[in-house]
């Protein structure tokens, strides 16, 4: 499949992490690997490398691409960026580079082909996929997480000794641009709005993340009505499903506080509820898609409650903080679109909820009614938070809601607006409450990302005394 590269020139589109991946394979295969990026910096550092570069806006003009067998592009870029939209007419094949490292291990040309477990979803991905991993290395399975989570698949399936198991995390942008993706099982967690600008729609965006039903197993999350739906659309050898719930038969669930499978065995115990690190249902629904991602390959009880009960959650993933005064500060950081929100305040029965960023359309107004009864308070800051606070004045008109207005905050530094939110969540909050991060929103309008965002808020919360909880007048 690959020899049509070897002796020609390739265009490596994008010049982060997943392009620099992509140069050591294209050198092995015996292609000519050419670096092109909007940025200039990114140019001139593939240049002192010793590769090949070309500037965009010169790939674009008519016949430009045609020394090219092959362009691979990175993920973030949409399908009508000019220089794709350029390849596409001149008759040019598009991959991403999650389709060349599929066919990277087609070809065998870094050991054996690997076993793919695929990770996919609005919201739960890294937890799922690092659970799965967990349960792998319980079993002692050789494996490696990567993907969407950080490590690029090619650079895995370089490792020696090589890994056996991929769990594997992608995005809707990267199964967009892998067509051919055909793994040994793969799960939709949930489908919610998020990166519609980019697919053009939710439906555009549902079919993305449906390839990780294409092959042996497919796993569909049946308490999210889109991702419940898709199982009817599988084309998959078999689809089971999951739900926080009793499970019918084909199914994985929970009983009595027990994680069950009844898809691939008649009956059979896997975790302790309890033992699940994030607690909560989001945490509940990760865990039973990573059982059933590895129990489809043939991995024992044993060893998914053993992966289980070692797994824990990773930074600014409802991570808890500290105590203080009898109220317990979580950092979800990562809960970026109203989705992941929802999942993570519900998980607590009283919260002060910090909140506010970049919605990009997401609507809030659904999300403010389902949890308005759980809310003690709401600060909110960042691009939308006026969004969020008129939604909170339709569906929650008696809890009380602090904006923090920029132009109030200008020039104090974002780190010093976060400390300064959750010092008013402080002192709204009461023993047994819970002030929560959970932005539902993404960070990028005042944050370098979601991390610092989530390093922030730890640093502001340790910064607190019992003397700053309670009293918010």
């Amino acid at each position: 499949m690959l020899e049509f590269l070897r002796g020609r020139d390739v265009l490596v589109a994008g010049w982060g992490v997943s392009g620099r991946s992509l140069i050591e394979p294209l050198h092995d295969i015996g292609a000519r690997p050419v670096v092109t990026d909007a940025g200039e910096k990114a140019l001139a550092e593939a240049a002192e490398l010793g590769l090949a570069t070309a500037p965009g806006e010169e790939l674009t003009l008519p016949g430009a691409l045609g020394r090219f067998a092959l362009v691979i592009t990175s993920p973030g870029w949409r399908p009508d960026s000019p220089v794709l939209v350029s390849a596409v007419t001149e008759g040019i094949p598009v991959w991403g580079d999650v389709e060349f490292a599929w066919w990277v291990d087609q070809a065998r040309l870094y050991g054996p082909v690997r076993k793919w477990l695929v990770i996919t979803g609005t919201n739960g991905k890294t937890t799922t996929t690092q659970m799965t991993h967990a349960i792998l290395r319980a079993a002692g399975v050789p494996s490696v997480a990567c993907g969407n989570i950080g490590l690029p698949i090619l650079d895995a399936l370089r490792r020696t000794p090589g890994p056996q198991v991929l769990a594997v995390e992608l995005s809707s942008f990267q199964l967009h641009w892998a067509p051919s993706v055909r793994p040994e099982a793969g799960v939709v967690l949930n489908v919610a709005e998020d990166h519609l600008d980019w697919h053009g729609g939710l439906d555009a965006y549902a079919a993305a993340k449906a390839r990780a039903l294409t092959g042996r197993v497919g796993v569909v999350g049946l308490d999210d009505p889109v991702a419940g739906a898709l199982a009817r659309k599988s084309r998959a050898r078999r689809t089971v499903g999951f739900r926080i719930g009793v499970p019918a038969d084909g199914e994985l669930g929970v009983v009595d506080g027990k994680l069950l499978d009844r898809a691939f065995t008649k009956a059979a115990i896997l975790a302790e509820v309890g033992d699940i690190s994030p607690p909560g249902p989001a945490g509940v629904a990760d865990a039973l898609a990573a059982a059933a991602l590895t129990r489809s390959i043939d991995v024992a009880p044993q060893f998914v409650k053993e992966g289980l009960q070692e797994h824990k959650v990773g930074p600014h993933r409802a991570a808890f903080v500290r105590e203080v005064g009898g109220v317990e500060f979580v950092d979800d950081s990562k809960a970026t679109n109203p989705h992941a929100a929802r999942s993570s305040i519900l998980a607590h029965p009283q919260v002060v909820w910090l909140a506010g960023g970049q919605l990009k359309g997401a609507h809030v107004e659904d999300l403010v009614e389902e949890v308005a009864d759980r809310l003690v308070a709401a600060v909110l800051f960042g691009l939308d938070a006026h969004t969020i606070a008129e939604a909170m004045t339709r569906h929650a008109p008696d809890v009380p809601v602090v904006v923090l207005d920029p132009d109030d905050d200008a020039g104090m530094g974002v780190d010093a607006v976060m400390a300064r939110a959750v010092r008013i969540a402080a002192r709204y909050a009461g023993r047994g409450d819970t002030v929560l991060l959970a932005p539902a929103a993404a960070s990028l309008d005042m944050f370098a990302d979601y991390t610092h965002r989530g390093r922030s808020f730890v640093a502001a919360v340790q910064a607190l005394d019992e003397g700053d909880i309670g009293s918010p007048q």
